[in-house]
């Protein structure tokens, strides 16, 4: 299911056909995605997105993140920091909510 094919590329002004033309597909196929009734494979899926420069988990609605997904990057961290960071991540919202107040 591709939720938020139609809303991305009526947000670029192009047509069906302008975006078919650029992944390899028919019109048809993209009407067809946008209405739900077939699903594309992976390829494709990634084609999309990478047009779009967003991700397959926005396109298919697992994300309200529009934007491409980055990989995280570890910084310049002691091990005690990677630590504390690693921990934290594993806090629950309540906790780190708490902490947060801690370190204001």
């Amino acid at each position: 299911m591709v939720k938020n094919l139609k809303k991305l590329r009526t947000a670029a002004n192009i047509s069906q056909q302008q975006l078919a033309d650029v992944i390899g597909v028919s019109q048809q196929s993209i009407n067809k995605y946008e209405n739900h009734s077939v699903e594309p494979d992976i390829a494709t899926l990634t084609a999309i997105a990478n047009y779009f420069k967003t991700s397959v988990d926005y396109l298919i609605g697992n994300t309200d993140i529009e934007r491409r997904i980055e990989a995280v990057h570890r910084f310049d961290l002691n091990e005690e920091e990677q630590r504390v960071i690693e921990k934290y991540r594993c806090l629950s919202d309540r906790d780190k909510r708490i902490i947060n107040i801690v370190l204001d």
